[in-house]
């Protein structure tokens, strides 16, 4: 007699942070190498391709597509504006990300209250929903007092249950909606516990389903990690359409927002703010707060010009040695890469014959900033040599460049727009590398010293010294 036999579905397992599949289970994955992250996908291998469906609303040539409905809306927070590429789209999904304390609730509280006493051309108002599963309704509130972010048509729900955070988005219909955060959501649909990856990858699926079919905006506070990348599933980033990074230091009142990723405008863009007992407020012009405002010049300090995206910010780098009473001498940075210290360092001791191997070298930045950019090398050779000579840096004189192992200063991109802003704020000369661009037109009275050295750099500033 036959027998029927049936194939056995095979369930296969998928690592829920790249995707990468196996037959079988595994602890780490074999793609992305992250541990704990391959779970059972339940996914028949034999169940054939996924069928057509009705459509229906048929594709349309996109001559006919209504642009207007994804123009920007302004949060009222121009620092923000200029972060996101002109504002708030409709139906976007936006991930704000950064360390606890650091000003995120802060920030997106008084975006909250400003879109909700915007008034639309036809005078009416914007709704906004603030669902918070960190804080309790009373504390929001407290925090809007103190900041001034009460409005009329800003609706405030303390929920930790996405069912329930679902309702109050049916009931307010909302045109602007924060979560604070996305991690303290859980849906009772699936397994795992809130900021799980299951549970942010559903929360995360339903929030944004939303916003795409209510055409609703929506900003998500996320969490990060002890490394700083975004806690969560990386799908997290990818399905969301603007990823926003908050840095800052602790214990400085500066704070920095970046775009990591934006479809809707440049990711080349630094918003600037100031944190403060009563809020947070935007710094158009943040240059002052870099520079050690000194009357008198002070031997181991100079001036540079950094870009932040594309906005140049003017920085003063400090150094100091003192010689130094063990056998290995001491480096200690702040604000700088250290790694490119020690090479500074290096490149001095050995191409322009300065003896450090016997002195503790400190270097620092002013105000808290902090310095990634490799056009902030000649700064900091400047302000160590000067040091070292024990001489000032001419006051009024900036300088950048990139350093390289052989003692050449490379060219860096926007020479003559760091020359302009240098030039605004009062400095008038500048030591900068030799470069085949032109630096446009400069401001009068600024005299530009273009080096392909470090020792040229080095008898420019003798020489302007005297």
């Amino acid at each position: 007699m036959a027998t029927k036999t049936s194939r056995r579905a095979n369930p296969g397992y998928r690592c829920s942070e790249c995707g990468w599949t196996t037959a079988k289970w595994v602890g780490r994955c074999g793609e992305c190498q992250a541990w704990g992250t391959v779970t059972e996908s339940g996914a028949d291998a034999s169940s054939g391709r996924t069928p057509a469906a009705t459509v229906a609303t048929p594709a349309v040539p996109i001559g006919e597509i209504d642009a207007s409905q994804a123009r920007f809306h302004t949060t009222g927070v121009s620092e923000l504006d200029r972060v996101l590429g002109g504002g708030l789209v409709p139906g976007a999904v936006v991930l704000m990300a950064g360390e606890p304390g650091i000003g995120k609730s802060t920030l997106l509280l008084d975006v909250a209250a400003k879109v909700a006493r915007h008034r639309r051309p036809e005078g009416s108002t914007r709704s906004v929903l603030y669902v918070t599963g960190e804080e309790s309704a009373a504390q929001v509130r407290l925090r809007a007092d103190r900041i001034g972010a009460v409005a009329d048509t800003l609706f405030l729900a303390a929920e930790t249950d996405l069912g329930r955070a679902l309702g109050q988005i049916e009931k307010a219909e909302p045109d602007l909606l924060i979560v604070d955060s996305v991690q303290t959501l859980q849906s009772q649909s699936v397994d795992g516990t809130a900021g799980g990856v299951t549970q942010v990858r559903e929360v995360a699926a339903s929030l944004i389903n939303e916003a795409k079919s209510r055409n609703m905006t929506t900003v998500l506070v996320g969490h990060v990690t002890k490394d700083g990348s975004i806690a969560g599933p990386r799908l997290l980033e990818h399905l969301v359409d603007v990823v926003c990074q908050f840095e800052g230091e602790r214990h400085s009142r500066l704070r920095l927002v970046r775009a990591v990723k934006n479809r809707y405008g440049p990711t080349d863009e630094v918003g600037c703010f100031d944190l403060g007992d009563a809020g947070i407020v935007s710094l158009e012009d943040p240059s002052g707060l870099f520079l050690s405002g000194t009357l008198n010049p002070v031997e181991g300090t100079c001036v540079t010009v950094t870009l932040e995206g594309r906005r140049p910010l003017v920085a003063e780098v400090q150094s100091l040695l003192t010689p130094s009473g063990q056998g290995s001498p001491r480096r200690t940075v702040s604000g700088l890469d250290s790694a490119r210290i020690n090479m500074i360092l290096a490149v001095l001791q050995r191409r322009a014959g300065f003896p450090l191997n016997q002195d503790d070298c400190y270097v620092a930045t002013v105000g808290g900033v902090r310095l990634t950019e490799p056009a902030s090398d000649l700064a900091a050779a400047l302000a160590i040599a000067s040091a070292k000579l024990n001489a000032v840096v001419p006051k009024g004189l900036i300088a950048f460049g990139e350093l390289g192992l052989a003692g050449e200063v490379r060219p860096v991109p926007g020479i003559g727009r760091r020359i302009r802003e240098a030039a605004r704020l009062g400095f008038r000369r500048a030591v900068v590398p030799k470069s085949p661009e032109p630096l446009g037109e400069l401001p009068d009275g600024v005299a530009v010293a273009e080096v392909r050295t470090l020792t040229e750099a080095l008898e420019t500033m003798k020489d302007w010294a005297s």
